[in-house]
C-alpha cells in the first residue's frame, strides 16, 4: 500500500515533503499554490529546485497536488474562465515541479447533462498544447448541492468527451461515493460497487484513492470526512480496499480530520495504524 496524506506546504511546498517522510509516508497530496485566492505569486525557480533536490533525497511518490476549491469549471462564464486560467497555472506548476498527478473537483451546475459538456470542453483548452507529463484527475464528489460527479456514469461522460484522454484519470474518494450512495461496508458491497466502478469508468483510469470515513451514512449527499473506522463507513470496508491487489500501486491519501486526540497523539498518525493493521 503507498499510503500517504495531504500535508501543508507552510513555509514552502518542501516542507510537504519532509512532513511526509517524518510520518512514514511513501506518497503525499498538497497544494501547490493558495487555494482560496485565483491569484497566485509565481513560482520560483529556487522553489522549484528545493522541491526537486527534497524530493529526490526522501524519494517520496507519487506527488498528488490537489486542485483549488475555487474551481468550477462548469461555472458561469467569468467563474468558468477564471477556473480554466487557475486549473493551467496549477497545470504549469505540477509540469515544472515533476509532480504525476492534479486532482480537481469537476465542477457543479443545476443543468448536469449541460455542465458534463462544459467541464469537457474546458479540459479540453486545458491540455490541447501540453506537452508535461502530469495527469489531471477528476474526484468523485459527495453530490452535494448540484456537484457533478457523483455517479460514476457522470464521470464516464465527461471523460467520453476527451480528445486527449491519456492525459486523464479519476481518484477516488470513499467518504464521497459512500454518501453519493455506493456502499463499500462490506466484503460483499465493496465487490459490487468496484465492479460497477470498472463496468461504467474502467479499473484502468483509477489512479489515486482518496481515504476518508464519513460522518454522514449512505446515500446523505453530505461530504462529511470522519477518522478511519470512527464514521459510517466502518474497518470492514477499508480493509477492502487496502487489501484489493488491483489497487496495490496506487497513491492512497488519508484527507481525514487534523489534529490531535485527548491524548495529544496525532490523528494522521493514529488513522495510518489503523489503515496498516488492517493489511493481511
Amino acid at each position: 500500500m503507498l499510503l500517504g496524506s495531504h500535508l501543508s506546504i507552510a513555509g514552502g511546498l518542501h516542507r510537504a515533503l519532509e512532513a511526509a517522510d517524518d510520518y512514514g509516508f511513501d506518497c503525499v497530496a498538497m497544494f501547490v499554490r493558495n487555494q482560496r485566492q485565483w491569484r497566485a505569486g509565481p513560482l520560483s525557480d529556487e522553489a522549484i529546485a528545493t522541491f526537486v533536490e527534497v524530493r529526490r533525497r526522501l524519494r517520496i511518490a507519487p506527488v498528488v497536488a490537489h486542485g483549488s476549491y475555487l474551481v468550477n469549471l462548469a461555472g458561469k462564464a467569468d467563474v468558468r474562465r477564471k477556473s480554466i486560467t487557475a486549473m493551467r497555472d496549477e497545470l504549469d506548476r505540477c509540469e515544472r515541479l515533476g509532480i504525476e498527478y492534479l486532482v480537481f473537483h469537476p465542477g457543479s451546475r443545476e443543468n448536469a447533462d449541460e455542465g458534463i459538456g462544459l467541464i469537457a470542453e474546458a479540459l479540453n483548452e486545458i491540455v490541447a498544447d501540453r506537452t508535461g507529463l502530469t495527469k489531471i484527475l477528476l474526484e468523485t464528489t459527495a453530490g452535494q448541492g448540484n456537484y457533478i460527479g457523483h455517479t460514476f456514469e457522470q464521470l464516464a461522460a465527461i471523460l467520453e468527451r476527451l480528445e486527449r484522454p491519456k492525459r486523464f484519470g479519476v481518484c477516488l474518494d470513499t467518504c464521497h461515493i459512500f454518501a453519493a450512495g455506493y456502499d463499500i461496508r462490506t466484503p460483499h458491497a465493496y465487490r459490487k460497487t468496484m465492479d460497477e466502478f470498472d463496468r461504467t469508468i474502467g479499473l484502468e483510469r483509477l489512479l489515486a484513492v482518496h481515504l476518508n470515513d464519513s460522518v454522514r451514512g449512505l446515500g446523505s449527499r453530505v461530504d462529511r470526512h470522519a477518522h478511519i473506522g470512527l464514521g459510517e463507513i466502518g474497518l470492514t470496508g477499508f480493509a477492502e480496499i487496502v487489501n484489493d491487489q488491483r489497487l496495490a500501486n496506487l497513491p492512497m491519501i488519508l484527507e481525514t480530520p487534523k489534529g490531535a486526540d485527548e491524548t495529544g497523539r496525532d490523528w494522521d498518525e493514529i488513522n495510518t495504524a489503523a489503515l496498516r493493521e488492517l493489511i493481511r
